[in-house]
């Protein structure tokens, strides 16, 4: 059990039963009485964020998020399958718990996977991807006062918008987080 004033941005505990974790941390002290913890969680098991208010000398069950590396081994359709790589369990996930995340992994795709006693709570994409750009459109560069750009199609169905001289058979880095074109490799 930890005390609520020890609350920080990261910080994992569970309270009635349900997991959190805090993405944001506010005290504020009045002159008198006592001091009011206000902090904005995330519902590890639900994804859903909401503020939650506690008083000074509050008292919640601090948790330890297990972090393992996995490789994404495929997709079965439904279910996508990955391999620990120290281990070599291979634990699955809903294909519906990535949503658009699914067009960032190919083959050995290496992710991190955070689970708590056992049950898988989230994932961690790695930060670029690189992917074979399969379909290209024709750049025409034109009167141009900017940086033109395109859009291409990778290998996993992702549509990515890159500068005008990529190409289709191009290998290019995606950043996870954005979607964006990174580079060229």
């Amino acid at each position: 059990m930890i005390d609520v004033n020890q609350l920080r941005n990261g910080t994992n505990f569970t309270l009635d039963g349900e997991l959190y974790k805090v993405l944001n941390y506010h005290h504020n002290k009045t002159g008198r009485g006592n001091a009011t913890i206000r902090v904005t969680v995330r519902n590890l098991r639900s994804g859903t964020t909401r503020e939650m208010t506690f008083t000074s000398g509050d008292r919640v069950e601090n948790i330890r998020i297990e972090t393992r590396i996995v490789e994404y081994l495929y997709d079965d359709g439904e279910f996508l399958t990955f391999m620990d790589v120290e281990t070599f369990e291979q634990p699955q996930m809903r294909r519906d718990l990535f949503g658009d995340d699914v067009l960032y992994l190919k083959e050995n795709t290496q992710l991190k996977l955070l689970s708590y006693e056992g049950e898988i709570l989230d994932y961690e994409l790695p930060p670029n991807v690189e992917h074979l750009v399969t379909e290209a459109e024709m750049a025409v560069a034109g009167n141009t006062a900017t940086g033109a750009t395109k859009k291409v199609k990778t290998e996993t169905g992702l549509t990515v918008t890159t500068p005008l001289f990529v190409e289709e058979g191009d290998t290019i880095r995606v950043d996870t987080r954005s979607g964006e074109y990174v580079t060229r490799v």
